[in-house]
């Protein structure tokens, strides 16, 4: 039979266990953090109608959708987890409680063309709070912080959560007489960062038809930078001209003002007239989060307010307002930045049983002891010679290893070793959880993230 060539295929990662370890390290921050702050988790289902994906996508989304037949059926993958929640919340709007406060973690799917950083299957982490009819702008401000916290804890210091109001940005669409393509232009001023002003100023005036006194108006009030007291200062002037304007500056004022009293530093947080988010869902409050030091990566985590989202579904109004991690993109371009903690404990078990003795009996007791004590545990049951045991330990990276032999189990004590170390010695079983647990302890205390 001829054999297949094992292979991945192009836009999907696979990781290897030590590295995959560390992965799964930051799921589990986020989902501690998540829970601090009173998110519950829900799972969508990853495939769905193609109708529910596509009401309210917009802008690339079409283009980038798997869809597929399936008899009958018109299905799609899921591209995000805000859409589904939308049809989530309309279809149990009875029976859920708001404003509802959800956490999804998953696997999410977009066709588009696969590069370095650019997956087509990755994982997606959202945090999202849904309000009955209204939804405070306390929350707008809530969101950011809980992104502040969880990427403080992965170990990133120098961040910067970037803060917008689509109501601002629409309004001085308005001022310039340009409100039926305030969608195109919002569009094309979120690809600012990638393709540049001129290449901006190029689509404004040649595809959406601006003029050029208009598209150089655009690109200088969306220019306007200094400190968030600064850039609100200058945005004052506009106030008066047109009522969303107006209401999107007091919104982003309150916004800037709560999250310094949610404990956010101002060199982690900045007004950004240049963000807009490129899908059409949003209305309000929107964030996009990058590395000071790494600006080619781009954008870490966004997200925003929407307020019409579940229209489709529902006569309900159901605001709300979330932001997204894109988590596979940002851990492989950590890890080809030489930024993932090589010291993370990243082995399977905290410690490795070597039974020195034919009978297993007392060996398969003490790990039974171990564990119900919460330490991982191997038992080495193999007939192998003792330096492949050790080797097997070592390549692991298996901190702690235990010796069981017929001297130990009848003096009731097993003898460990701190592979680290190299240092071995002659415990009760007690004594032995009690050691392997600081150790552990210490060990786990590193952060993911090492910053240069």
């Amino acid at each position: 039979m001829e054999k297949l060539k094992p292979r991945t295929l192009s836009g999907f990662m696979e990781l290897l266990p030590a590295p995959q370890q560390k992965f799964e390290r930051m799921l589990e921050i986020l989902r501690k953090n998540f829970a601090l702050y009173g998110f519950t988790p829900i799972d969508t289902p990853i495939i769905e109608s193609a109708e529910i994906l596509l009401a309210k996508g917009g802008g690339e989304t079409e283009k980038q959708i798997y869809r597929f037949q399936k008899g009958d059926s018109d299905l799609a993958l899921r591209f995000d987890h805000t859409v589904p929640l939308a049809k989530y919340v309309a279809l149990h709007e009875n029976e859920l409680c708001f404003p509802f406060r959800r956490y999804a973690i998953g696997k999410v799917y977009r066709g588009e063309r696969a590069q370095r950083g650019r997956f087509r299957e990755f994982y997606q982490a959202d945090i999202d709070i849904i309000g009955d009819g209204k939804l405070s702008v306390v929350n707008e401000a809530e969101i950011p912080s809980i992104i502040y916290k969880v990427f403080s804890e992965f170990g990133l210091k120098r961040f910067c959560i970037s803060v917008n109001n689509r109501k601002i940005l629409n309004g001085f669409y308005a001022m310039l007489g340009l409100t039926e393509k305030s969608g195109d232009i919002m569009r094309t001023v979120d690809k600012l960062d990638k393709i540049g002003p001129d290449k901006v100023r190029v689509i404004l005036v040649e595809d959406i038809g601006l003029s050029e006194q208009d598209a150089g108006e655009i690109l200088r009030f969306i220019a306007i930078r200094g400190t968030n007291a600064e850039v609100l200062g200058r945005l004052e002037a506009y106030r008066g001209r047109d009522e969303a304007f107006d209401t999107g500056l007091d919104e982003l004022t309150t916004v800037t003002k709560y999250l310094a009293a949610f404990g956010v530093p101002e060199e982690n947080f900045a007004v950004d007239l240049t963000i807009a988010r490129g899908l059409d869902y949003y209305t309000g409050t929107v964030y996009e989060t990058r590395m000071l030091d790494h600006p080619e990566i781009g954008a870490i985590c966004a997200g925003g307010r929407y307020d019409n989202l579940a229209e489709y579904y529902s006569d309900r109004s159901l605001p709300g307002v979330g932001v997204a991690i894109g988590l596979t993109r940002l851990f492989y371009v950590l890890d080809e930045q030489g930024m993932l903690n090589p010291d993370l404990l990243t082995a399977p078990a905290d410690v490795l049983l070597l039974p020195m003795t034919d009978d297993f009996t007392a060996a398969v007791e003490l790990a039974t002891r171990f564990r119900n004590a919460g330490l991982r545990t191997q038992i080495y049951s193999e007939q192998k010679k003792f330096k492949a045991k050790m080797t097997y330990a070592d390549k692991l990276g298996i901190p702690y290893v235990v010796f069981l032999g017929e001297d130990e189990i009848a003096q009731g004590t097993c003898s460990v070793k701190d592979l680290r170390t190299g240092q071995q010695v002659s415990l009760s079983p007690d004594e032995a959880v009690e050691l392997i647990r600081k150790g552990i302890s210490e060990l786990n205390k590193g952060s993911v993230i090492l910053e240069k």
